[in-house]
């Protein structure tokens, strides 16, 4: 039997950091976020929606899509960011499952479904276990700032557009307090993994 375990998380949380310890640990991931770039590349049938609803301006010169620019149309709107979403979620959900049913029909012992909006998006029906990657507010938005060189404006209005991390942690089924060292994260993943019989 394989485990599927959903990884989640919020931005700047350290999510990423986790996903790669999985890596190190060859237990495959599977990336929302690479998929959601794989389905808008030039030539899908996804980024070809895009371009006819939002028009060419949202586009860099080599045609490729302009992904700032489009976050700035639809942080800002409600409205947009859902016509987005129904244009490029069915497709990220559809690549996502045959990658998990791939790695379930080889046998593998666990596979993990990296995906930061599992809750928002109502994804937790494609996994059997839950890990959400925890980070205080304040910390949280004092790594988007830098990592991103945001404004605190718009850092806070990208956290907010997500389900706080408090209300995701009573969702889990285990957390990853991430406010300390690569090392203590480490540690609790090892110890959630062996208790779930996966090491």
């Amino acid at each position: 039997m394989t485990l599927v375990i959903g990884l989640t998380g919020g931005i700047a949380s350290g999510k990423s950091t986790v996903s790669a310890m999985f890596k190190q640990l060859n237990i495959p991931v599977i990336d929302a976020d690479q998929i959601a770039r794989d389905v808008v590349l030039p030539g899908e049938k996804t980024y070809e929606k895009i371009v006819v609803h939002f028009g060419k301006h949202i586009l860099h010169e080599d045609g490729t899509l302009n992904r700032q620019k489009l976050g700035e149309i639809i942080f800002a709107d409600e409205e947009k960011r859902q016509q987005l979403n129904e244009i490029i979620h069915p497709a990220i959900r559809q690549q996502m499952l045959k990658q998990r049913d791939h790695y379930v029909q080889a046998k593998e012992k666990c596979v993990v479904l990296d995906i930061p909006l599992l809750f928002e998006s109502r994804l937790t029906n494609y996994v059997e276990k839950i890990i959400v990657v925890y980070v205080d507010e304040q910390t949280q938005l004092e790594r988007l700032i830098s990592r991103d060189r945001s404004s605190e404006q718009d850092a806070k209005q990208r956290i907010d557009s997500q389900l706080p991390l408090r209300d995701k942690v009573k969702l889990a089924d285990a957390v990853i307090d991430n406010n300390g060292t690569i090392k203590q994260s480490e540690t609790q993943l090892f110890e959630t993994l062996k208790a779930w019989h996966v090491l």
